[in-house]
């Protein structure tokens, strides 16, 4: 049995229409849709509820809503944009993951997966929203992943470089080893099978990654000062 969720009603059915078609012949046949904004933690639960009543504990939660739009706080009217970004990338992650929580613990058993990002490892210049988003959903699924040592429940964190898809359509700079949204999408199943506690994918960002964790803060701030921003969409 699998839940989908999302705010866009018509594409989520048309992505279960295709799923169940495709599933025809297995158990994973049963296909539900919750049309719903993540930062709604009621919407959430209720669509939660009916899953759970349906199915039981899942053995997989994946909570990847996401945004990414260029902001300033010197422009008070991104300010609204910030929290938004904030609401969507980290609390969103809480309210997906909370309604499954007490019966995944209960059987002992399954996967809590989160989708960061490589830009929440340092912060960059006209992204403070969207990096800050990032680190602290790495931060906050490090925090579950401890808290559930032990336990049966595994949280895993992927953190993706580039991948081709209508968020990363509007960059106006070069985008190095970016993946096409179906290849990025099988290496996350790889990772989730394998129950990785953090990856960054691809292998070669996690390489720039950990660059970039060891470059002191003076290098840093004058090489990157000057990249190019994501534009802002008001």
């Amino acid at each position: 049995m699998l839940g989908l969720a999302a705010r866009r009603g018509d594409q989520l059915s048309a992505l279960a229409a295709e799923l169940s078609a495709e599933f025809s012949n297995t158990s994973a046949a049963s296909v539900h849709t919750y049309p719903l904004d993540v930062t709604d933690a009621d919407a959430l639960q209720a669509a939660g509820d009916d899953f759970l009543a349906r199915g039981g504990a899942p053995d997989i939660v994946v909570a990847c809503a996401g945004v990414s739009i260029g902001t300033l706080t010197e422009c008070r009217e991104d300010l609204a944009v910030i929290r938004r970004i904030l609401d969507i990338n980290v609390y969103g992650l809480a309210a997906t993951f909370s309604p499954f929580i007490p019966s995944m613990r209960q059987r002992g058993k399954g996967r809590l997966v989160g989708i960061a990002s490589v830009a929440g490892i340092r912060g960059l210049p006209g992204a403070e929203a969207y990096s800050a988003s990032k680190a602290a959903a790495i931060a906050y699924l490090e925090s579950l992943r401890v808290e559930f040592f032990g336990s049966g429940v595994k949280v895993v964190t992927i953190a993706p470089g580039y991948i081709a898809t209508p968020m990363t359509a509007h960059n106006p700079y070069p985008m190095p080893f970016m993946l096409s949204a179906d290849e990025a999408a099988r290496r996350f199943a790889r990772a989730i099978e394998r129950g990785a506690s953090y990856t960054v994918i691809p292998w070669q960002m996690g390489l720039v990654a950990k660059g970039l964790r060891l470059l002191p803060n003076w290098l840093y701030d004058r090489l990157f000062a000057r990249a190019p921003h994501k534009p802002r969409l008001l």
